[in-house]
């Protein structure tokens, strides 16, 4: 007959670590299915903030434009409003004195890529350098270092996640497209944005003329309507405690 020693210390610990696990695993699948954003921590790409606060984030995606940024920092300011800037890196060299004046204004600054390729044609190696090559110059210009990357092109594939989640980035999409990098008549862009805007928007902009005529009734509308103005990382406060049911 064989005897068995049962050390119950260890046992019970194992089974806290099994049930911790499930609990997680249950909250987080919870959080894919019951129509909010994907978790962050699935390593996803975020579209979309939390759709039971009413909070919209603007982002411009900033590789061109530089004469128009002037304009949109001013409107921005005269509407206390707060956005998030994804820089591309040669840009950032080129125009430090801009990177820094967008920072001073309370905006975010998030991480474009370097040479604005596109993401889903290089390796993921290709890709971390180029993340890395664009944190630097931010870095060097602003102090601060990003953790939010906007792919070019919105290039989605494995090799870019993979890449911005080894950088420590999350990936930042859309979930409204304002396409005003086709330099639509203003009232087009407002209506977009009006059209399909919800709790947990997160529009996409450029530095365009139209984009700045656009703002001021756009951010008066969107107020109008309810919405208050968070950046990004403000968004996804939500998404990293409520939506994956961590405090």
């Amino acid at each position: 007959m064989r005897f068995y020693i049962v050390d119950r210390r260890k046992a019970r610990k194992r089974a806290l670590l099994l049930v911790i696990a499930a609990l997680l695993f249950a909250g987080g699948m919870y959080s894919l299915y019951n129509g909010r954003s994907q978790p962050v921590f699935m390593g996803q790409p975020v579209y979309h903030g939390d759709s039971r606060y009413n909070e919209i984030a603007l982002t411009f995606n900033v590789f061109w434009g530089e004469e128009y940024i002037p304009g949109l920092l001013d409107i921005l300011k005269e509407n206390n409003v707060k956005a998030t800037f994804f820089m591309g890196g040669i840009w950032v060299k080129k125009f430090p004195g801009i990177t820094q004046n967008i920072q001073r204004g309370g905006n975010e600054i998030g991480s474009h890529g370097y040479s604005h390729p596109h993401p889903d044609s290089l390796s993921k190696s290709a890709n971390l350098k180029e993340i890395q090559k664009a944190e630097a110059l931010i870095y060097q210009v602003t102090g601060t270092r990003p953790k939010l990357f906007a792919p070019p092109y919105g290039e989605r594939g494995p090799a870019v996640l993979q890449a911005a989640g080894e950088a420590g980035y999350n990936t930042i999409l859309w979930s409204v497209d304002t396409i005003d990098w086709q330099r639509p008549a203003p009232e087009t862009i407002v209506s977009r944005v009006l059209n399909k805007a919800e709790n947990g928007t997160i529009v996409l902009m450029h530095p365009t003329g139209p984009t700045v005529q656009a703002l001021p009734e756009m951010i008066k509308s969107l107020r109008e309507k309810g919405y208050n103005f968070v950046t990004v990382s403000g968004m996804l406060e939500h998404l990293h405690t409520e939506d994956t049911g961590s405090q």
